[in-house]
């Protein structure tokens, strides 16, 4: 049998290098400037929307204060405390403020309404995490002062308590109070805790500090579920 000759391979095709992108590839620094500029635009964004909450929690703060220094009250602020549950309804809390604007509370606020009796401080409390905005007035405040007070409240109750707090120094101060957190779901412990102190009835004062604070708590739920009675 004739022999076959082998025919040989072609040569192989020379293949081009595989380049490397290196940290001096104009593509790789592209990127990396694109990514940086990414960074550095949502940090500004970011740092932004913190100054702009700042200004305009200082300047409502500001606001607020102004109004009620107008008619003869003053507004004080607290840190907020932690809001934990205490079964105990004889417990005595170590609040930062009194009447208390924030911290330990009763697992079950009061119900919404215009008191003629003292309501539980423990109780109240609570409402004050649900957005709700607690009226307290001494012994010694006017009975005329106390009737402006529930007219305020029964022009719109909801979300609101009004009642007498005997342990009120001076017993002619009426105190509202509430407990604010920045933004909806913010932990219990977020926010502050806001306290107007006034010795006459003002219908100004009062509806600026309800407006400021009403519906705001740290654990809000929906305002139709602050209605009187429930």
């Amino acid at each position: 049998m004739a022999r076959k000759d082998r025919v040989p391979n072609p040569p192989k095709r020379p293949q081009a290098p595989q380049r490397r992108h290196t940290a001096t590839d104009p593509a790789v620094a592209a990127r990396r400037r694109r990514n940086l500029l990414y960074a550095l635009g949502a940090a500004s964004l970011l740092a932004l929307a913190i100054v702009l909450g700042a200004v305009f929690l200082s300047g409502s703060e500001s606001s607020e204060r102004q109004v009620l220094e107008d008619a003869g009250c003053t507004l004080q602020t607290f840190p907020a405390l932690k809001g934990t549950h205490v079964a105990n309804p004889d417990a005595k809390p170590k609040w930062n403020s009194s009447p208390p604007t924030s911290g330990p509370h009763s697992p079950t606020p009061a119900v919404w309404g215009s008191y003629n009796d003292p309501v539980e401080l423990i109780q109240s409390v609570h409402n004050l995490e649900h957005g709700g905005v607690v009226i307290h007035y001494g012994p010694d405040v006017p009975e005329q002062t106390v009737t402006q007070i529930k007219d305020f409240y029964n022009e719109d109750p909801n979300g609101l308590i009004v009642a007498p707090l005997p342990s009120l120094k001076p017993k002619d101060a009426i105190m509202l109070s509430a407990w604010t957190a920045p933004e909806r779901g913010a932990g219990a412990d977020d926010g502050r805790g806001y306290l107007a102190r006034c010795t006459k009835f003002d219908e100004k004062a009062f509806s600026k500090f309800v407006d400021e604070h009403r519906y705001k708590g740290p654990e809000r739920v929906p305002a139709e579920l602050l209605t009187p009675g429930s």
